[in-house]
C-alpha cells in the first residue's frame, strides 16, 4: 500500500512539474525554439539540474551546478542521489548518478504540443538505468532516471548549449 501511494505521488509530483514548465513555453521568439532544436538534434547540449525530486521525498532545490552532458555519442553524468538503494555500492563515497558512456541507445520524439521527448539507455554502465529528458523550446527540462539498483528520481532544470562547443574547444 506504502509503494502504490509512493508511486502515486511521484506521478503528482511529476504531473506538476510539467504543468509548471509547459505553462512557460507559450510566447517564445522562433530562434530560441530552433537554437534548442538544434542542440537537441545534433547531440549537443547540458542538462543543468535545479530541483531534484525523489520517490517519496520532499523537492529539493540544488545549490551546487549537477548536469548531465550529451556531446554526440558520449553522455556525462554528474549528478546527485536522494533516496532508496537496493544494494550496497562497492564504493560508497562514490555516489550519485556518475557515469560516463560512450555505447547509449539515444532516442528524439516530437511531443504532440512543443518539446521533445529524449530517452537514453547506457549500454556501457555498469549500474543499468534509463534516462528520460523531456525538453522545451524555452530551455526548461525535466528529467526522470530510473535504475535497477535504486529508486527513480526525476530532476527539474535547463538545457543549455554545452561548455565546450561555446569556448570552441570542440
Amino acid at each position: 500500500m506504502k509503494t502504490i501511494l509512493k508511486t502515486g505521488l511521484f506521478l503528482l509530483i511529476l504531473t506538476g512539474l510539467q504543468v509548471q514548465v509547459s505553462a512557460q513555453t507559450q510566447a517564445l521568439p522562433d530562434s530560441l525554439k530552433s537554437t534548442v532544436k538544434d542542440w537537441i538534434e545534433h547531440r549537443d547540449f547540458e542538462f543543468v539540474a535545479q530541483t531534484a525530486v525523489p520517490l517519496g521525498g520532499r523537492s529539493m532545490q540544488l545549490t551546487s551546478e549537477y548536469t548531465l552532458t550529451v556531446a554526440g555519442d558520449t553522455i556525462i553524468s554528474f549528478l546527485p542521489y536522494f533516496g532508496r538503494s537496493y544494494s550496497a555500492s562497492a564504493y560508497p563515497t562514490e555516489g550519485g548518478i556518475k557515469f560516463t558512456s560512450t555505447d547509449a541507445e539515444f532516442s528524439i520524439s516530437p511531443k504532440k504540443k512543443s518539446g521533445w521527448d529524449i530517452l537514453i539507455r547506457p549500454k556501457d554502465v555498469s549500474n543499468a538505468c534509463q534516462l528520460r529528458l523531456t525538453a522545451y523550446p524555452s530551455g526548461n527540462a525535466l528529467l526522470q532516471v530510473t535504475s535497477t539498483n535504486r529508486q527513480a528520481i526525476s530532476f527539474n532544470g535547463n538545457i543549455r548549449e554545452r561548455e565546450k562547443r561555446k569556448k570552441g574547444k570542440e
